[in-house]
């Protein structure tokens, strides 16, 4: 009797504990080894979300989200009024506002984008549906004053002036 207690711990000990995986969403094709917050389809939410966490949306959101080190993704069913501010946005559904990535902005095929974007890379998706602007360049101003002239004047000036030449760039 004692040796059978005896034999099951240390049948218990000696057997390896294997750690559960972490759960994995695959959302679009793409493998996320840690969890989402979820606004599921049936919650409405106005006003500002922020966090420390990636979050899918599946419901609808207004106001603004400000995650500036995550990933938000909007899924086919969500709805969002709302400025984003994030690492990675990755849109299904359908948003109204300005969008920047601080990584990249994707709008896949069933994406619906009305707003300006912001982002060093952007992809748009066959079929996806976009209105607005993108600036691919956010390290940059949106107004730039280059200088023509040099310490010694060259003769390249407008004649009769004694002004540098100045040039207004405008992007986008």
């Amino acid at each position: 009797m004692f040796e059978r207690k005896k034999n099951k711990s240390a049948a218990t000990l000696s057997e390896p504990m294997s750690p559960q995986p972490p759960s994995v969403p695959v959302s679009s094709g793409t493998i996320t080894a840690r969890s989402d917050a979820m606004i599921g389809s049936s919650i409405v939410i106005k006003g500002t979300v922020t966090g420390d966490e990636d979050l899918l949306i599946e419901g609808k959101v207004e106001g603004t989200i400000d995650l500036n080190s995550n990933v938000v993704s909007v899924g086919q069913s969500g709805r969002v009024s709302a400025d984003i501010n994030a690492k990675i946005v990755n849109i299904e559904g359908e948003v109204t506002g300005d969008i920047t990535g601080n990584e990249k902005v994707v709008i896949s095929k069933s994406g619906n984008v009305r707003g300006n974007i912001v982002a060093p890379r952007v992809t748009l998706e066959d079929g996806a549906i976009f209105k607005g602007s993108i600036d691919m360049d956010p390290g940059e101003t949106s107004v730039k004053k280059v200088s023509l002239a040099s310490d010694k004047p060259s003769g390249f000036g407008v004649a009769g002036t004694d002004s540098a030449a100045t040039i207004d760039l405008k992007s986008g």
